[in-house]
């Protein structure tokens, strides 16, 4: 029993973990790098540590260009011409992960050039997070897709009475799920019409006739310009509901934090595409080993 415990313990610590964003360490301490950009746009990379064929290595990411990619990629070459050959990827946010089917004539199916890309790496393991559909994980060689489980439940620990808001059809899937895990919480389905030309948004409906005061969370994976949940909200208050919070795991904000945080009492995301400073109404929930543990 000793002998199988010591074992473990000499196994944890042979994972080390390349922190590629340098503000992005959801397991701790990163190997020492040192990494740029040259004036013709190429990614660069030099790994200061020495490393050995049996370490095992963690490399995490944010995504949020294309450049991302290049370092990525750079950076995994580099560990495998230094013989590490047991490499893992853990990249919360994954890209293109909307552009999961093509609507318009013309499109690319963009969530599987990215899949593509990624598969060719041959990472021993990959884990995203609260992917937008079922689509990326069936793309993905040796994914772990963790749930926002563990991230909503962070963000209702001084909750105890509300409903939760499904904004449209195809968070009705996961948001039943989340109601299960949270012992069966009230689920309140809501729709909406978006021209998939033009992206516009239009027709939102909550199917509730009173919401009689309840405090009403919307949960979604990921928050871009908040159209939707801007003119849900309007809905949700025309149905007399109570507090109003907004809880998504990736949150972009390409159009600003300003119209969400009037709206809604309190906002809630992880830092898994961006850091956002804490404000009143706004809280930003660092990622870690607790909200990213595997079910």
């Amino acid at each position: 029993m000793r002998f199988i415990a010591f074992m473990f313990v000499y196994k944890l610590r042979k994972m080390k973990y390349l922190n590629l964003d340098t503000e992005f360490a959801p397991f701790g301490k990163s190997i020492d790098f040192e990494s740029f950009v040259f004036k013709g746009g190429e990614p660069h990379i030099k790994i200061l540590e020495e490393l050995m064929s049996e370490d095992e290595v963690t490399i995490t990411i944010r995504i949020r260009s294309f450049n991302d990619v290049g370092m990525l990629l750079i950076a995994t070459d580099a560990l495998r011409r230094m013989e590490v050959e047991n490499i893992h990827l853990v990249l919360p946010y994954f890209p293109a992960a909307r552009q999961d089917r093509v609507m318009v004539v013309g499109e690319s199916l963009s969530v599987k050039v990215y899949a593509d890309i990624i598969n060719a790496q041959n990472y021993k393991s990959i884990t995203i997070l609260d992917a937008h559909s079922e689509v990326a994980p069936a793309l993905l060689n040796r994914v772990e897709n963790i749930s926002n489980h563990n991230f909503v439940t962070a963000c209702l620990q001084n909750e105890k009475d509300y409903v939760l808001i499904s904004p449209d059809g195809g968070a009705l899937k996961k948001i039943y799920k989340l109601s299960q895990f949270l012992n069966g919480v009230p689920v309140v389905e809501c729709s909406k019409i978006r021209d998939v030309k033009t992206g516009r948004l239009s027709g939102f409906k909550v199917y509730a006739e009173d919401l009689e005061g309840k405090t009403c969370v919307i949960v979604d994976d990921i928050c871009d310009g908040g159209g939707t949940f801007l003119g849900l909200a309007k809905e949700l208050k025309e149905k007399k509901c109570g507090k109003l919070m907004l809880i998504v795991t990736h949150g972009i904000f390409s159009k600003g934090l300003g119209k969400l945080t009037e709206i809604f009492d309190e906002v809630f995301s992880t830092n898994s595409f961006s850091d956002f400073e804490n404000t009143l109404g706004f809280n930003q929930i660092k990622l870690n080993e607790t909200i990213l543990k595997k079910h």
